[in-house]
C-alpha cells in the first residue's frame, strides 16, 4: 500500500492479536513504527493474559480484554457486534487471520487490513524442504509480515524490533533482584520450558550449561512458569530458580539486567530481545523460515541440520527420532555463544 493510499484510511485501528504472547510482544514494533511513519493509534484486542507486554506503549490507547466466556459461540458473534458499534470510525487491523477475527471483520463497519501469513509456502516449505523456499520465506519475518498488512513494503527489521517499555519501579525490581545474585557478576537467564515437548532442551543440558557457566564465574537464574520447575530440588551452584515466581513485566525486568538469556523458541524468547537483552536461541522442530527468530543486533539461534526439519510450525507434533534436534544441541556450544559475543548483525552457531 502506498503512501497516498494509507492516507485515504483512519488514523484509529483496533488491533487484533488474541494470542499467543510471542506474538503479541513481535506486534510491539509494528504498532511503533506505525505510529512514528503514519501517526496512527491503536486499541488492542488480545487475552487478559497477554495484556502486560502492552502496557505502557504509546502506541496503543487502550486495551480491549474480553472474558473468556465471550470468544467462543454466540456470545462472541455478539461482542463482534459491539466491538464494530463501539468502534465507529476505526479501521479493523487483523493481525491473527482465524476464523474468530474474520467473523469480527465480516462484521466492522469500516476498512479491514490483514497481514499475509504465507500459509501455503509454509506448508510447501515443510513438505519439500525446498532451500528457493526457505530462501523466500527468511526474507520476512513475522514483524515484517505483519507490517505488509499497511504497507507496499516491508520496512527493515530493525525498525520493527519488539519492544517493552518498563517504568522506573520496574527497572528498580530488576536491579535490586539482580544485585543480590553478587556484586557486578554476569548473569545468564533460562528459560527451559516450551509448550510442546519437541521444543525442550533435555534438563541434564540445561543443568550442564548452568555448571559451565557458574565455572566461569557466571550467575544463572530460571525464568517462566510450568507446573514441575526444572530445579526443583538442589539447583546447581550459582543458579536462582524463580520458576512461576514472577509476572510478565516483573520477568522483562529481571531480563533487562541480564547479560543474555538461553531459551527455546519461545514467547520469552522474544521479551529477551524487546527488553535489548542477548538472546541465544535454541531451535529444534521450528526453524527460522516460520518468521520467529530472534531480531536483536546480538542475538543468535543455535541449530541442529537434520533432514527432518522442519515437522512442524510450533513443535507439536510427535517425534520418531526422540527429538534428535534439541538433545543434539551440545551444552558447550551453548555456553560458548553465550560468553563470546557475536558480530555487530549477530549470526547462528
Amino acid at each position: 500500500m502506498t503512501a497516498t493510499a494509507t492516507t485515504a484510511l483512519p488514523d484509529r485501528w483496533l488491533v487484533v492479536r488474541l494470542s499467543a504472547l510471542g506474538d503479541v510482544v513481535l506486534t510491539t514494533g509494528v504498532l511503533e513504527h506505525l505510529r512514528a511513519t503514519l501517526g496512527w493509534e491503536f486499541h488492542f484486542l488480545t487475552r487478559a493474559a497477554f495484556a502486560p507486554a502492552l502496557q505502557g506503549l504509546p502506541a496503543v490507547k487502550k486495551l480491549v480484554l474480553p472474558e473468556a466466556g465471550a470468544l467462543r459461540g454466540a456470545a462472541w458473534l455478539k461482542a463482534c457486534r459491539d466491538l464494530a458499534a463501539r468502534h465507529e470510525g476505526f479501521g479493523l487491523l487483523d493481525l491473527h487471520g482465524t476464523l474468530r477475527s474474520r467473523a469480527l471483520g465480516a462484521l466492522w463497519r469500516g476498512p479491514v487490513l490483514r497481514h499475509p501469513k504465507f500459509a501455503v509456502q509454509r506448508r510447501l516449505y515443510g513438505l519439500t524442504r525446498g532451500e528457493g523456499l526457505r530462501a523466500r520465506l527468511e526474507r520476512l519475518n513475522v514483524p515484517q509480515r505483519y507490517a505488509l498488512a499497511v504497507l507496499g513494503e516491508a520496512p527493515p527489521r530493525e525498525a520493527l524490533r519488539p519492544v517493552i517499555h518498563l517504568r522506573e519501579d520496574e527497572l528498580a525490581y530488576g536491579r535490586d533482584l539482580v544485585a543480590g545474585l553478587g556484586d557486578d557478576v554476569p548473569v545468564c537467564a533460562l528459560h527451559p520450558y516450551a509448550t510442546h515437548a519437541g521444543k525442550r532442551w533435555p534438563t541434564g543440558h540445561w543443568q550442564s550449561l548452568a555448571q559451565r557457566l557458574a565455572m566461569v564465574g557466571w550467575k544463572t537464574v530460571v525464568i517462566g512458569r510450568h507446573p514441575a520447575p526444572l530445579f526443583a530440588v538442589d539447583p546447581p551452584e550459582g543458579t536462582t530458580d524463580l520458576t512461576n515466581a514472577t509476572d510478565i513485566r516483573q520477568t522483562c525486568a529481571i531480563l533487562a539486567q541480564c547479560q543474555a538469556l538461553v531459551t527455546g523458541d519461545s514467547g520469552p524468547m522474544h521479551l529477551g530481545t524487546a527488553v535489548g537483552t542477548r538472546v541465544v536461541a535454541l531451535f529444534g522442530p521450528t526453524v527460522r523460515a516460520w518468521g520467529f527468530a530472534p531480531s536483536g543486533p546480538q542475538d543468535v539461534v543455535i541449530e541442529t541440520p537434520l533432514p527432518c526439519r522442519p515437522c512442524s510450525l510450533h513443535g507439536g507434533r510427535g517425534c520418531r527420532r526422540g527429538e534428535q534436534c534439541m538433545r543434539d544441541i551440545d551444552p558447550d556450544t551453548v555456553a560458548r555463544a553465550v560468553l563470546v559475543r557475536p558480530g555487530p548483525e549477530g549470526g547462528a552457531a
